[in-house]
């Protein structure tokens, strides 16, 4: 079979154009810890631990400066379809919009002080 589910596009955005022709036309069984060399997956933990790795990491991310984080999801989303310059003109308003929150204070203040940021997402 020559793939299907949007395989080639996946895995080419994923691992590159030679890895994913090459996991392609070798259909070579792929193990966890190459899958996580190689950029397929982010990360692998054992399967009792599962849950609690993506729970700790959803509530790392919750905990997170909302307005920064959704800014970098527009700079990342801009990266997959524009050019260098255009993105760049795109990241310079949302830096202004970041740099001006209440929680980039916070990341500063806590930087200075040693300690763990509370992000309030303003």
């Amino acid at each position: 079979m020559s793939g299907d589910y949007g395989i080639a596009w996946l895995l080419t955005h994923l691992v590159g154009t030679s890895r994913a022709r090459e996991l392609m036309y070798t259909a070579d069984r792929v193990d966890a810890e190459r899958a996580e060399r190689i950029g397929l997956f982010n990360r692998v933990v054992p399967d009792a631990a599962l849950q609690e790795e993506a729970f700790a990491l959803a509530a790392s991310l919750a905990a997170g400066p909302q307005i920064a984080l959704r800014n970098m999801k527009g700079n990342l989303d801009d990266a997959l379809t524009q050019d260098y310059l255009t993105s760049l003109d795109g990241e310079a308003p949302r830096l202004v919009e970041t740099s001006r929150t209440s929680d980039h204070q916070e990341a500063v203040n806590a930087f200075i002080e040693k300690r763990k940021p509370v992000f309030t997402g303003s």
